[in-house]
């Protein structure tokens, strides 16, 4: 998919969840975002190309099964939530870049911004994704999915993550912003939006 220029944009389903692995390129350089699973497909994917980086949405093990492989093959740079950063290193070997709130991942002349939301896990992460021409596109790993917020095991973790993502997700960005979950089809924050107080009172 091309999203403005020569930035590109290729989702790929991988691993037995369904992982969503989303790769992004300028020219030769190219951004990973969740090696979950099937290191084989994805080295496929950025064969030929400059991968500078692998970002981990958070520490979950279905998103970082592919990750040392990853890593070790390409030599990138892999990055993730401060929070969830040892636990990711502790799972896999590879050491992260910590990143959070008002950090940017560079991928050639293109930046995405961090935002960190806290709730499913202590050091979930989104990159924001702001093309020159088109709406913006937020990669939110298990934060926000089509029809809700990602699962937490803890009342508090909940109103936590409502909160965060209320406050740094649909209030900065506009209905027309792309959501990009770690799993599943893609949906707009306009189409989420009405819904927001429906998951208050559900409670998930």
């Amino acid at each position: 998919m091309l999203i403005d220029d020569d930035l590109r944009l290729t989702k790929t389903s991988v691993g037995p969840m369904d992982n969503n692995a989303y790769l992004l390129t300028v020219g030769d350089d190219a951004l990973l975002i969740d090696a979950a699973a099937e290191a084989d497909v994805l080295l496929n994917q950025v064969q030929g190309l400059n991968l500078v980086g692998v970002v981990t949405t958070h520490r979950h093990h279905d998103h970082i099964g592919a990750l040392a492989e990853v890593i070790a093959a390409t030599g990138a740079h892999a990055y993730a939530g401060r929070p969830d950063a040892a636990a990711i290193t502790e799972a896999t070997g590879v050491a992260c870049r910590e990143v959070w709130d008002g950090d940017e991942i560079e991928l050639g002349p293109v930046r995405l911004q961090v935002i960190g939301l806290v709730g499913h896990t202590p050091g979930s992460i989104t990159l924001a994704l702001s093309p020159a021409d088109g709406p913006v596109r937020l990669f939110t790993g298990d934060s926000l999915f089509p029809g809700g917020v990602g699962k937490t095991w803890r009342p508090g973790d909940f109103v936590t993550l409502l909160a965060d993502v209320e406050a740094k997700l649909f209030e900065p960005y506009g209905d027309d912003t792309i959501v990009h979950p770690g799993h599943g089809a893609d949906t707009t924050l306009g189409a989420e939006r009405p819904h927001l107080d429906e998951w208050r009172a559900r409670g998930w």
